[in-house]
């Protein structure tokens, strides 16, 4: 049985569910459930604290589990990270009073304000600055304004509520984190079914099928518009001069590739969603 944790809240949790359903594993039903078993699929899920998945993983009593990056860095768990799930996007800055700071540098000996220590002292000694770690749990942003510290080490998304904090972003990016799929040291068998059925999940979302009818003496053309994955799948129609053409294209290309071929001569364009794939 392969054990997974599983995020049960905040901003990975329910993306993080609703791609297991789509991966066709069982769901909970209750959101008060901290454990849901799907003996049709083998594995069991914990559902936990964000935070708490990298340890648990790290230490055998988990298998596998859906987490953030930064959360697995920050936690300094021997857990490894084993694919990147692309969702729960999320950047890590520095930032302190308008124009009071430039560089690194200008922070040492100073209060640095986080969520999320163990990562940013990491970062910082990897530059040579060392800092004063003030450690919070969420809200980071008011520490400078209550006196708690000199500058703040938080995610950033537009800056907006840096900015009405009376902060401005200064230095390096620390992290782009995003959710990812982490490991134990000792492998489940089940972890490349898992993987595989997630990774199937991604494709789906990240392509769509094309169907059109083209001239014959157009197909190189089209084709050259749109190869698809491998090769795209063309069929004889009743009309021996028009062939049927299947292929699968990146989503953010579909309008693009719809234009384009419509004027080269494409005709019965239509775009389909993947619901599940296995490259």
């Amino acid at each position: 049985m392969l054990r997974i944790a599983v995020p049960n809240k905040g901003s990975l949790s329910e993306t993080a569910a609703q791609m297991l359903l789509e991966a066709g594993y069982t769901g909970r039903r209750d959101p008060r459930d901290l454990v849901v078993a799907d003996p049709r699929n083998g594995v069991e899920f914990f559902y936990l604290r964000p935070r708490d998945i990298a340890t648990y993983v790290g230490s055998g009593a988990l298998d596998v589990g859906i987490t953030g990056r930064d959360l697995l860095l920050d936690s300094h768990s021997p857990a490894r990270e084993i694919a990147s799930l692309d969702f729960g996007d999320s950047t890590f800055r520095f930032a302190g009073p308008a124009g009071r700071f430039t560089t690194l540098s200008d922070m040492a000996g100073l209060r640095v304000a986080t969520s999320y220590p163990g990562l940013v002292e990491k970062f910082l000694a990897g530059h040579g600055v060392s800092v004063d770690l003030v450690t919070l749990d969420g809200a980071v942003e008011s520490a400078v304004q209550l006196g708690v510290a000199d500058a703040v080490a938080d995610v950033v998304s537009t800056g907006s509520t840096l900015r009405k904090a009376g902060l401005e972003i200064f230095g390096p990016v620390i992290l782009e984190s995003t959710a990812v799929l982490i490991s134990s040291e000792n492998e489940n068998p089940g972890v490349a079914t898992l993987l595989r059925r997630l990774q199937g999940v991604l494709v789906a979302r990240q392509y769509v099928l094309v169907d059109y009818d083209v001239p014959l003496d157009k197909l190189d053309a089209a084709c050259r518009l749109a190869s698809g994955i491998e090769s795209p799948t063309v069929s004889s129609l009743r009309d021996p001069d028009w062939v049927a053409v299947r292929v699968m294209i990146p989503r953010v290309d579909t309008n693009h590739v719809m234009d384009a071929l419509y004027e080269l001569g494409a005709r019965a364009i239509l775009v389909s969603t993947i619901h599940n794939a296995r490259l």
